[in-house]
C-alpha cells in the first residue's frame, strides 16, 4: 500500500545554507516518500555558493533551490506541510507563523557554515561538516517506522534525532 508523499519544511534565518542543504538532501534521499522545501525568517535572497558547490560535487539536486521567506508556506494556497525542522538556533527561537494542519516539528540545530571566516578551504570544510550532520539526521528520520508511531512518540523521536551528531 503506497502512502501519500509527506511535505517537509526546513527553516533557518537566512535560508542560504543549512536549510538549503537539508532540502536538497531530503529531496534525493526521500524521493517518492517525502518532498522537501526550505525557507527563512529573514531570507537573504541568494543561496550560498559554497552550498551549491558542495551539493553539485556530491551529486545532489540544485535546480530549484532558492532563498525565500517562510511566509510563502504559511499561505493557505501553499503545500500542506507535515513536518517542520528548524536547523538554526535563531529560527528556533523566533515566533513562527501559524502553520496550517499542525505539522510535527523539531529543532535540529546545526552550526552555521556560512558564518565561518577564513580561507575557502576552511569554509568548504564547514559546509562539508554541516552537510554530513544533516545527511545523518535525515537518514535517521527516513528510518523511523512512522506508521507505527503516534504523534507524541514521533515528536519525541524527531527531537532525539536533533540531539544526535
Amino acid at each position: 500500500m503506497s502512502h501519500p508523499v509527506k511535505n517537509v519544511l526546513f527553516l533557518c534565518t537566512g535560508n542560504s545554507a543549512r536549510s538549503i542543504l537539508a532540502e536538497s538532501i531530503l529531496n534525493r534521499m526521500g524521493e517518492g516518500r517525502f518532498r522537501a522545501f526550505s525557507a527563512g525568517s529573514f531570507p537573504n535572497g541568494r543561496v550560498n555558493p559554497f552550498a551549491l558547490d558542495l551539493l553539485q560535487r556530491e551529486g545532489f539536486p540544485t535546480d530549484n533551490l532558492s532563498s525565500k521567506s517562510w511566509d510563502v508556506f504559511a499561505d493557505p494556497a501553499a503545500p500542506k506541510i507535515d513536518f517542520i525542522f528548524t536547523v538554526c538556533d535563531n529560527a528556533a527561537g523566533e515566533t513562527c507563523p501559524v502553520w496550517p494542519g499542525k505539522p510535527v516539528s523539531a529543532h535540529w540545530g546545526i552550526e552555521d557554515p556560512a558564518a565561518v571566516e577564513g580561507s575557502d578551504e576552511e569554509k568548504r570544510k564547514a559546509f562539508f561538516l554541516a552537510f554530513h550532520r544533516l545527511q545523518r539526521r535525515i537518514a535517521l528520520f527516513l528510518a523511523l517506522p512512522m506508521e507505527k508511531l503516534d504523534h507524541l512518540a514521533l515528536q519525541n523521536e524527531l527531537r532525539s534525532i536533533g540531539k544526535s551528531a
